[in-house]
């Protein structure tokens, strides 16, 4: 029994032994492009939201509708409670009486006013008599500064009345037209609201019901472009350098088995999305397929660039990707162009030389 387990190893070890692979480089035209996923979103795509708080009245459009700039989509019914409006009708009426001068508010002042006018005539008349006679040397001088003293003390009273009055006046004017406008506000938000199309497209999505209720936080529709799509992409920071404006997009889509498309490249998004470290690069087909739907999938080659007789050899013949075995050893090369299958050589190795690689064969 031992000599048949010890005969099994054996047979095992032979049966994993090393066999070499033997290639020697070949040219040919060689394209280098960056892989990356695809989705297809409408043009101009947005979400509407509305301006109020309310309940959905009606939709007034259905989804997959082509509508134009300014067409209303929905009716929305302002359910800002009446007694706000009321509240802002008292207030406006308020600011009236005391702005017109029929509550107590600008009464009181004038009636200031008035008082203190005749006592600044009275006192005025005194002074300037005793000034006369202050000229004429008749009189004392106490007497000239008391009559003086009293003259600007009522004088002063008067202006500061004439100043409060003025500066009350003008706080009630500002205080009227806060409620002026607080009740047309109040007016307008009891009234219907119709949310309107900013863009002329199509309505892919209706989010809200009749009766739903509606805020200005959840979007009521999904509207874009009808005619022109973008091809998404997200492309690797790794490849991001590589990619530029006008360049050659192969596009294949999971709806369109068999189809390939070509675009070019139209937009470079420079913000990099931390959470998957891509970047978000815009495509636009050069034909447009007969129907397209927002988030259809695919994927993409980004052509970077090509090379026609270009030396190369398998990807999986490269060692630490600068080098490659041969029969005289490890020899370094330098690396030009590559894709998915094969790496351009541009120094280090020649046509005929011999490349190894090793795998490990199991037989039975």
């Amino acid at each position: 029994m031992k000599k048949i387990a010890v005969f099994s190893i054996v047979f095992l070890l032979f049966s994993c032994a090393k066999s070499e692979s033997k290639i020697t480089p070949t040219k040919r035209n060689l394209t280098e492009s960056v892989y990356t996923s695809v989705i297809i979103q409408p043009d101009s795509l947005y979400q509407v939201y509305p301006s109020v708080v309310g309940l959905l009245e009606q939709n007034l459009v259905e989804e997959g509708e082509v509508v134009y700039k300014d067409t209303p989509l929905v009716q929305i019914v302002n359910t800002t409670p009446k007694l706000t409006t009321q509240n802002a009708k008292l207030s406006l009426e308020l600011a009236k009486e005391n702005y017109m001068g029929t509550a107590a508010v600008l009464s009181e002042i004038e009636e200031e006013i008035r008082a203190a006018n005749l006592t600044y005539q009275s006192v005025a008349s005194n002074f300037f008599r005793q000034k006369n006679l202050w000229n004429q040397k008749i009189g004392s001088k106490v007497e000239f500064d008391a009559k003086k003293l009293t003259y600007e003390l009522s004088q002063d009273s008067l202006q500061l009345l004439k100043s409060k009055y003025n500066r009350i006046k003008n706080e009630l004017k500002t205080a009227l037209r806060k409620a002026q406008n607080n009740y047309q506000s109040s007016l307008i938000n009891t009234e219907y609201f119709t949310v309107k199309s900013l863009i002329s497209g199509k309505v892919y999505a209706l989010y809200k019901k009749p009766g739903e209720i509606v805020s200005t936080m959840e979007p009521l529709a999904s509207i874009g472009s009808n005619t022109v799509f973008i091809i998404e992409m997200l492309v690797d920071e790794v490849d991001i350098v590589k990619i530029a404006k006008n360049q050659k997009v192969i596009v294949r889509l999971d709806a369109y088995q068999g189809s390939i498309f070509t675009e070019k490249v139209s937009k470079i998004y420079p913000k990099k999305d931390e959470r998957n470290q891509t970047f978000k690069v815009d495509a636009l087909f050069d034909k447009i397929p007969k129907i397209l739907y927002p988030g259809l999938s695919g994927e993409a080659n980004i052509v970077i660039s090509k090379k026609s007789d270009a030396l190369t050899i398998p990807r999986e013949y490269l060692i630490d990707l600068d080098k490659v075995k041969t029969d005289s050893g490890i020899v370094k090369i330098i690396t030009g162009l590559q894709n998915m299958e094969f790496v351009e050589v541009l120094s280090g190795i020649t046509k005929k030389k011999h490349l190894n690689l090793q795998t490990r064969i199991m037989t039975n």
